[in-house]
């Protein structure tokens, strides 16, 4: 679904059609891919963040020797490590192959090595997955994969105490299917081989692992037997249980006395710091024999204390022996709950902090320190959590969607977050130091999916949260009213999905569309709703499905629970060109094409090269040819992590793959046309962000000021020319103006060179006030000015004279304001002009500038001066400078 709300104002777009080319044949020549691969490298992405609204933790890992060092390894942002105890942060693992984390350890004998473990250890409905085992021996600033590549979830890692070589691995294994690598895992030479030494079955890793300090040969870990599927979820099975080895795992045993011998599902396990023998379980198992379980003998017996069990043991549920006072017990939990009396009972702490808690570190020299990672980020406190401070300085924000809107000078991006509301802030500012925290607010609380603006009254907002709860905004009143659809009590119960499509008609800004397993229209701004049809699905019934190999009944641990709805529209969009012409996707696999209006629908199960049924996770209709059609399909959730990306010309009679084996990496979350050059396309994927030139025959990355981190949403700004992108861990990105993209050339168009078009500038007085507030965290504005690029397919040889590249700017009258020395080496080249003029009329850098121009046109003219005789390269472009009114 594309999320741009301002698409009904594109036919408005004034471009420099000029120098864009107008082809109609779309196959070009090799060397416009060329060109784009070398343009690629030249353009890097700006993060917006936000910082205000950090994400899930992880794992929080503090060096023992230097307790101001902290590694903190987020759910899918990567791993974050500060050295002044959280006033700095710097990401120390954005080039690897994962950004999903689930453990991080520092060895405590040697601050420089650290180990990781990639994939989250949870199973909800938005875990990434990992590569296996990474090892730095220089504290972070270079890693080694070790092995382990098909765990996909790294539960613990465990070193002995008297062998750094001698570590110990908890494997969850993959989410979405059977096999990988499995149980625990156990290296005898710091990593440069393992073996298995504890496996259960194909269905059935390890979770958690814990040392017994006492002896170092005895091993406590918790098998977990879980699957996850589209709309379904079994969290438990007769395979889960508590296994012990005193032989450093060359042997293990069963503990079965006083377990519950129903199905079991997570099992998080600690042991006594204080009392050898005293080990603690949290069990959850089917019926009512979940429970918090304690034994003194090592675990040949268990007592179940209480009946305590957290909400949902899928994405929680950690338990920590407090290192200062035996049988206090803390679990992680919706809230973190403490119990005095070795678990019979607990009491909910009532903390000012996020809810939805992951990990727990003590200070061993100060009982009232302790950090807490959760879903909203890392916490500190000093007085036993009575108080605390939150680091609101990470950029690590789960964004589900993006849009925009037409707000000037400066527009604005919206977006939803997992766990955190939806937030809304500019794309720029006057202030030099950059976006500050400040600049951003919250506009709705709970999980935040997509945001709509009415581009005719920016004024009118719809929030969207899970499920369908829908809301319109008057930002003016501040009223905020839900607008949910609903049917009459006699028909079938609506199915939403967890992040319900949802978009503004380019059509008429009055018309809204909204998905649940029917379409329904709106042609009041949700005051009142028309169903466009029936079911849009195939209506499946989860409860028959096999999941490992069985169909289970209600009993089943966790069954469904915290899961997303089954056989849901997943996938929306409007044809900018010919109004009624509806397109979705769904969950299960289908696509659906209205040519009426949504009175009647044409079903598409069958796509070439992809697997039935597989979740259709974007549909972008073209802005060019109105029988042309985009869709991004996804199977991960059945273990299939291939990209596809299906482009049609005949509205879904046949279809193309425009991604198997075109350079694309990881599976597809969304696709979007360029709104001019109808050859440009860009995809967002699980790994990256990805355009093609030549309407997806390549795909070539864009990867300059991003690490590794799923793109899941993207939106083209119709004025600004900027791409516009959700990332799924690291916030929001942009690529500052897309016309150089849009003006690539053929070789043959090329020349000696060539300038390309600039979009409009923003002049303006920089605000140097950098802070509100201490620790107001900043990103980057764009370039001040005007960026432009130009194009030389060979150096310019340095000679005997003054040769050099200049780039020429002068005013309507023809008079020259500025030149600009550029780069003369073969290549693509960018400048900024910062709008002003020289002082005097001198080309040298030292020389004083002068004030900034007037609003109104400057020509631009690229020149090469060789033994003083000046020569225009390619054409003479025109920039227009326009005056900004900021407060």
């Amino acid at each position: 679904m594309r999320t741009d709300p301002l698409r009904f104002f594109s036919f408005v777009i004034i471009v420099f059609s000029s120098v864009v080319s107008q082809r109609t044949n779309l196959g070009l020549a090799e060397t416009t891919v060329e060109q784009a691969k070398k343009l690629a490298q030249t353009l890097k992405l700006r993060s917006l963040g936000p910082a205000f609204k950090p994400a899930r933790v992880a794992e929080i890992a503090v060096d023992p020797n230097n307790r101001s060092t902290w590694y903190v390894a987020h759910g899918s942002s990567g791993l974050w490590k500060t050295t002044s105890a959280g006033i700095t942060w710097k990401p120390i693992f954005d080039d690897d192959g994962s950004y999903s984390l689930g453990y991080v350890l520092v060895d405590p004998k040697d601050s420089e090595t650290i180990w990781l473990g990639t994939g989250e250890n949870i199973s909800n409905r938005s875990v990434g997955f990992g590569d296996g085992v990474y090892k730095s021996d220089d504290a972070g600033k270079s890693w080694t994969r070790v092995g382990l590549v098909g765990s996909q979830h790294i539960g613990k890692i465990v070193i002995d105490p008297r062998d750094s070589d001698v570590v110990f691995v908890a494997a969850e294994g993959p989410l979405w299917e059977a096999g990988g690598e499995r149980g625990v895992y156990k290296t005898l030479d710091g990593g440069k081989t393992w073996q298995a030494i504890l496996q259960v079955s194909v269905n059935t890793g390890v979770t958690d692992l814990v040392m017994d300090q006492y002896n170092p040969d005895v091993l406590y870990a918790s098998s977990y037997q879980r699957r996850r599927r589209v709309g379904q979820l079994i969290g438990g099975g007769p395979e889960s249980a508590i296994y012990k080895t005193s032989d450093g795992g060359e042997t293990w045993e069963k503990l079965t006395e006083g377990i519950p011998t129903v199905d079991k599902g997570r099992i998080a396990l600690a042991v006594s710091p204080q009392k050898q023998g005293v080990v603690y379980a949290l069990v959850t198992a089917a019926g009512e024999e979940s429970g918090f379980f304690r034994s003194e003998n090592g675990g040949e017996s268990w007592t179940r204390q209480s009946d305590y069990k957290v909400i949902d043991p899928q994405y929680y549920g950690e338990i920590y022996a407090d290192p200062h006072q035996f049988d206090r017990i803390w679990t992680v939990d919706v809230f973190i709950h403490l119990s005095e009396d070795g678990g019979k009972t607990f009491k909910r702490q009532r903390w000012d902090m996020h809810v939805d808690n992951h990990a727990i570190v003590f200070d061993p020299d100060d009982p009232r320190h302790m950090l807490v990672g959760n879903d909203g980020g890392v916490y500190e406190s000093f007085d036993h959590g009575a108080n605390w401070r939150h680091f609101t300085n990470l950029p690590t924000s789960q964004l589900y969607r993006v849009a925009v809107d037409n707000a000037e000078p400066f527009y604005n991006v919206y977006g939803g977050t997992q766990d955190n509301g939806s937030m809304v802030g500019p794309s720029r500012t006057a202030n030099r130091v950059g976006i500050r925290t400040s600049d951003w607010s919250g506009t709705r609380g709970g999980d935040g999916f997509q945001t709509c603006v009415d581009p005719e009254d920016p004024h009118i907002r719809y929030t969207l949260s899970q499920n369908g709860d829908l809301a319109r905004t008057d930002t003016r009143t501040g009223q905020t009213k839900s607008i949910r659809p609903r049917l009459p009590d006699d028909e079938p119960r609506l199915r939403w999905h967890w992040d319900a499509p949802l978009m503004i008609s380019p059509h008429s800004t009055q018309r809204v569309y909204f998905a649940a397993d029917r379409l329904f229209r709106s042609d009041d701004r949700g005051e009142s709703w028309q169903a466009l049809g029936g079911d849009l699905s195939l209506d499946l019934d989860g409860d028959a499905l096999p999941i490992m190999g069985r169909v289970w009944d209600d009993n089943a641990v966790q069954k469904d629970k915290f899961t997303t709805t089954l056989s849901v529209i997943t996938a929306l969009d409007e044809s900018p060109l010919i109004e009624g012409l509806l397109f979705v996707g769904t969950d299960d696999g289908l696509v659906q094409i209205s040519e009426d209006g949504g009175a009647n629908w044409r079903r598409i199960e069958r796509f070439p090269g992809v697997p039935a049924g597989s979740y259709v996770s974007d549909i972008s209709a073209s802005e060019h040819e109105s029988q042309t059609v985009f869709v991004a399909i996804n199977n991960y959730q059945r273990g299939d992590f291939k990209p596809y990306l299906l482009k049609s010309t005949d509205l879904g009679e046949t279809w193309t793959s425009i991604a198997t084996g075109r350079a694309i990496q990881g599976f597809v979350w969304c696709v979007i046309e360029d709104l001019v050059r109808e050859d440009l396309l860009f995809a967002g994927t699980e790994f990256g962000l990805f355009f093609s030139i030549d309407a997806g025959d390549q795909w070539i990355p864009l990867e300059e000021g991003v690490p590794t981190i799923p793109f899941r949403d993207l939106v083209i700004h119709p004025k600004e020319q900027d791409l516009v992108a959700a990332t799924f861990g690291r916030g929001f990105y942009v690529l500052d103006d897309l016309s150089p993209l849009r003006q690539l050339r053929d070789g043959k168009e090329i020349g000696e060179g060539y300038l390309m078009a600039p979009r409009d500038a923003w002049v303006y007085p920089e605000n140097g006030y950098t802070e509100a507030v201490a620790g107001n965290f900043a990103t980057p504005n764009p370039v001040y000015g005007s960026q432009l690029t130009y194009y030389l397919p060979e150096a310019l040889l340095k000679g005997g004279g003054n040769n050099r590249i200049m780039l020429f700017i002068e005013s309507e009258d023809g008079r020259v304001v500025r030149r600009l020395p550029g780069p003369s080496e073969a290549g693509f080249h960018q400048l900024q002009w910062d709008l002003r003029m020289l002082a005097q009329d001198a080309s040298d850098r030292r020389a004083r500038l002068g004030p900034l121009v007037e609003s109104g046109l400057y020509t631009l003219k690229l020149m090469r001066v060789v033994d003083g005789k000046e020569s225009i390269l390619g054409e003479t472009q025109c920039l227009k400078v326009r005056a900004a009114v900021v407060e």
